[in-house]
């Protein structure tokens, strides 16, 4: 083969397979560009734009009385997109970008017009499609921004980008923050009603397409969302805010004043279960107290002589003794046969009743007749305890209770010397407060155990979707003989026995029980002598109404004794919440001749009311209705005011007739829509409660 040949072959094969590759290339493309064409731009459009969750603003959280504990606040992130359609022209830009950034300087003063100046038309000469002005802005600072110049233009105002967040708070800050919680992504187990309630508080979340820009940033295509956002439905709550911020503010006083390790308080409605109050603090390493855990619903432990109510209530209704029976409580100091060594805080306790030896909270005398009726068959005083469902959780509406313990024989644990003594006064067991409170709760409601509620009610759009009643455990825990006989040993402990000085109050009467225990310290057990004081009961004790545990750990600054430091609490939050309850705190009528008693007042038509007071002879007093006790003469008259409601909040109209009721509603702007007749039973929307005006709200009349 000549030279001339071996060339052109080479140059054939190489323009061959040139060839080769340009018709295969030319396949490629045709097979992206029609049979893959459809996968590739879906791609592409992912890659450039896609829906982005946006997230619904969460329920509120109401108290009892219609106030807010946790609501979401709208806040804003705000882009101005340098190439919007309206600032295209650069004589619109640059004759306003100096007054703009002379306004954004004097709302915040965080820069000077000058820089706010440089910034943007840097922003605008690099082109950029999403410059940040500002993080966190509130809705009031949105509206005035609005304003500004080249925002407030029909033309130019698509160059402002809002975008929505919602940040959660608490009005009143710390109070009953662990029991309200918090909603929190890296944390698994739900805290409060805002972990236990999420699925209604969250509401549905929106969509929003979202456009990806240079530098990898995504800005929204569309002013709205495409999807928009449901809000969370809200969450009517036990709780008084007036009551907890009584029981947080006694049970500081006293931490602080013992240097204790932490404490909780419970007040609770004795008939619904409904928990009123829950406090609970920590002490930190700076010496201050927070909210860290709540150990009323958690903390199982030793609940000392607390428990002697069950221990006595059940040697009663089994008939195992009477309250008059006498037991030798061995001068405060008793050793058992082969058991264990106990002990009372008083040394002077010899031959006494039952009830003497409840009042005085006897160790020995609890110990030795528990013993001495069920050591041959333990089981009996075991399944009575069990049948108080002692040793069942409550299942609460919010998580994270304790599991309690009664032992019984069958546990590897159980000593048939030791066990049973040490269990009468509260030992050799884990009880949570809020379940000794419960139990205590059903002497005061006729025998009733029920479970403690913390939410009542939910509501979405100012309308009713669940509401709750406390759970009924078992009807009746023990014979109406055997509760009238414990009743008058828990008033007998307030009035002769351990907590006279205390808690004894002329006023109104306390039924309940002190109790102090030891408690075990990690891995050292009860050597490091540390104690907890408490003192369970529930007051009128003649018609009970509320019912309380106060719980105080580890005492280190003076004394240690429940009636000195849990007594003082209990004390404080009751006297507070008599004098506020006017249901409980009602002056008897005085002796008036003849009908005479002047007409019930109802909040109203003003206007007509004077006019009624006028046409009946009555004198009017501008005074308020507490005017008697203000010193104010109004044997004459009737005081009177007007109540002003907060402008954008709705009137509580509970108990008006229909007139009144609609007067004073479509005075505050409200659309009225009205169901049966007589008077205002129940709103849709609380008093107190924030929605906009000409919303309807249904008031039901019987």
């Amino acid at each position: 083969m000549g030279i001339r040949t071996n060339i052109l072959l080479r140059v054939y094969i190489a323009f061959g397979l040139i060839l080769f590759f340009a018709l295969a290339v030319v396949i490629q493309l045709c097979r992206v560009q029609f049979v893959q064409g459809k996968k590739w731009k879906a791609m592409a459009v992912s890659l450039s734009a896609q829906y982005q969750t946006v997230e619904a603003a969460r329920g509120n959280i109401f108290s009892s009385d219609g106030s807010l504990l946790a609501t979401s606040v709208p806040e804003y992130e705000l882009h101005m997109d340098m190439l919007a359609g309206g600032i295209a022209v650069d004589s619109v830009f640059n004759d306003n970008v100096d007054i703009l950034a002379a306004n954004l300087s004097a709302m915040y003063g965080d820069r000077s017009a000058r820089d706010y100046s440089r910034v943007l038309r840097a922003a605008r000469n690099e082109g950029s499609r999403y410059q940040l002005l500002r993080r966190k802005v509130t809705y009031q600072e949105l509206k005035k921004i609005r304003e500004f110049p080249i925002f407030k233009s029909r033309k130019t105002k698509n160059c402002l980008i809002v975008i929505q967040q919602n940040r959660r708070i608490r009005p009143f800050r710390s109070l009953a923050a662990r029991t309200i919680g918090y909603k929190n992504e890296n944390v698994n187990n739900a805290v409060g009603l805002e972990g236990a309630y999420s699925s209604y508080i969250n509401g549905e979340s929106g969509r929003r397409l979202m456009q990806r820009i240079p530098g990898g940033t995504w800005m929204p295509v569309n002013d709205d969302e495409e999807i928009a956002a449901k809000e969370g439905a809200d969450i009517i709550s036990t709780i008084n805010v007036n009551y907890q911020e009584i029981a947080q503010a006694a049970l500081l006083r006293q931490l602080d004043s013992s240097a204790a390790d932490h404490g909780c308080v419970v007040l609770m409605e004795v008939a619904t279960g409904e928990v009123r109050a829950i406090a609970n603090f920590t002490r930190t390493k700076e010496g201050t107290y927070e909210e860290k855990m709540n150990y009323a619903i958690s903390n199982a432990i030793d609940p000392g002589s607390t428990f002697k109510l069950a221990s006595y209530m059940t040697m009663l209704d089994q008939h195992k003794l009477d309250t008059s029976t006498i037991i030798n409580a061995e001068g405060g100091r008793y050793k058992f046969p082969k058991g264990p060594t106990i002990t009372d805080t008083e040394h002077d306790n010899y031959e006494m009743s039952v009830k003497r030896a409840f009042e005085e909270s006897s160790n020995v005398a609890a110990a030795k007749l528990v013993f001495s009726n069920y050591k041959d068959n333990p089981w009996q005083f075991i399944n009575k305890l069990y049948s108080y469902h002692l040793n069942e959780k409550l299942k609460l509406q919010i998580h994270g209770e304790g599991q309690p313990v009664i032992k019984n024989p069958s546990n590897r644990s159980w000593n048939k010397n030791y066990t049973l003594p040490e269990m009468a006064y509260g030992y050799e067991m884990n009880l949570t407060p809020l379940q000794m409170l419960a139990f205590y709760n059903s002497v005061a409601n006729n025998g009733k155990l029920i479970a403690p509620i913390f939410v009542k009610e939910i509501r979405r759009m100012g309308n009713t979707i669940e509401q709750f009643q406390a759970r009924v455990i078992t009807e009746k825990v023990c014979s109406d003989v055997t509760l009238g006989k414990v009743r008058g040993m828990l008033e007998g402990v307030v009035l002769n026995g351990t907590g006279k000085n205390v808690i004894k109050n002329k006023l109104y009467s306390v039924a309940g029980k002190t109790g102090t225990a030891q408690v075990a310290n990690g891995t050292k057990g009860y050597k490091d002598k540390k104690y907890q004081a408490s003192f369970c009961g529930y007051f009128p004790a003649d018609h009970p109404k509320y019912s309380m545990i106060v719980v105080i750990n580890n005492p280190t600054r003076g004394a240690y004794l429940a009636a000195k430091v849990a007594g003082p609490v209990f004390r404080a939050v009751a006297d507070r919440v008599y004098a506020n309850d006017m249901e409980i705190n009602q002056s008897p009528p005085a002796n008036i001749v003849g009908n005479t008693t002047m007409p019930k007042v109802k909040q109203g038509n003003m206007k007509a009311l004077k006019q009624v007071y006028s046409k009946l002879g009555v004198k009017q007093l501008y005074a308020s209705a507490n005017a008697r006790g203000n010193g104010i003469d109004t044997s004459n008259g009737i005081p009177f005011e007007e109540v002003k409601y907060k402008e954008g909040t709705v009137p509580g109209v509970t108990g008006m007739g229909l007139s009144d009721a609609l007067y004073v509603l479509g005075n505050a702007g409200y659309k009225v829509t009205v169901r049966g007749s007589g008077v205002v039973t129940t709103q849709s929307v609380t008093g107190g409660s924030s929605i906009p005006r000409g919303s309807r709200i249904t008031i039901e009349l019987q």
